[in-house]
């Protein structure tokens, strides 16, 4: 049974990108399937091989199914020990630049996006700063781009923000609107929502900070140093790098191009 599994997922991932051109097929096996079952499920099939028909038939389906393969798991400053690494140490060196350019990998729905362009708005580097939100899900990337959470998130939003040293009242940058609130249209006007795929895609720009958390850990390790190869050339020389808390370039190939920024923050700087 494992094998067939096995096999079935393949079959799968194999379809997806012939049909598609979405490459899973480098992707930790282990949560693909794991992602592949639920969809199964939830969208209504008995088996894998069923699914994996249906696919070849109703590039419909395919819509869904991306919704359950990609991660939209985030928050606003989420992890804020992050971002006051990048208060404390990053935005220093980055006020020496006339002009700025962030790469916010796998942005998902866009709660990270936010995250930087509000602290680089308190920091007085917005206005000199564009931002390249990428990821593969056109949902996700049109809710980003949409900027408009529940409000029922807005607590947990402003205690992430106060503890990574946000300066004055979250509230100052999103107005209420019945359940929901939004982001200022000012924020949004410094970003760049694009399609983009680390795992098949090539450098669309130089720039001086990526940030791409949480994106690695479902790749294998063959695609995580082709996604931290893409990183590396777009960053400019002495560039920072930011990575998820479970993220490490410790095993990487491209461990030598860089330099530790904070002893057990996932910060690095550019060689």
């Amino acid at each position: 049974m494992l094998a067939e599994s096995e096999a079935d997922v393949a079959q799968i991932l194999e379809t997806i990108y012939r049909l598609y051109h979405y490459d899973f097929r480098a992707y930790s096996r282990t949560s693909v399937r794991r992602r592949l079952q639920v969809a199964c499920t939830q969208i209504g099939y008995m088996h894998l091989r069923e699914l994996h028909g249906a696919l070849e038939r109703d590039p419909g389906l395919f819509t869904q199914l991306l919704q359950y393969m990609t991660i939209q798991v985030s928050d606003l400053f989420r992890d804020p020990s992050y971002f006051g690494t990048l208060r404390k140490h990053v935005i220093p060196v980055l006020r020496t630049y006339p002009s700025l350019k962030v790469w916010i990998a796998g942005c998902s729905t866009g709660e990270e996006v936010y995250s930087f362009a509000i602290l680089l708005r308190e920091e007085g580097l917005l206005e000199r700063c564009m931002l390249y939100a990428t990821d593969i899900n056109p949902e996700s990337l049109r809710k980003a781009e949409a900027g408009i959470y529940p409000a029922d998130r807005v607590p947990a939003f402003s205690e992430n923000h106060r503890a990574a040293g946000g300066r004055g009242s979250l509230s100052a940058h999103y107005s209420a609107r019945y359940d929901s609130v939004v982001f200022d249209r000012s924020l949004r006007k410094h970003v760049v929502f694009a399609d983009h795929s680390l795992a098949t895609d090539s450098v669309f720009a130089e720039v001086h900070v990526v940030s791409c958390r949480n994106v690695l850990i479902y790749f294998n390790r063959e695609l995580q140093d082709r996604a931290l190869g893409l990183m590396t050339d777009a960053l400019c020389r002495r560039g920072f790098l930011g990575l998820g808390a479970r993220e490490s370039l410790q095993f990487s190939a491209h461990r030598a191009a860089y330099l530790e920024l904070v002893p057990q923050e996932t910060w690095y700087r550019k060689c």
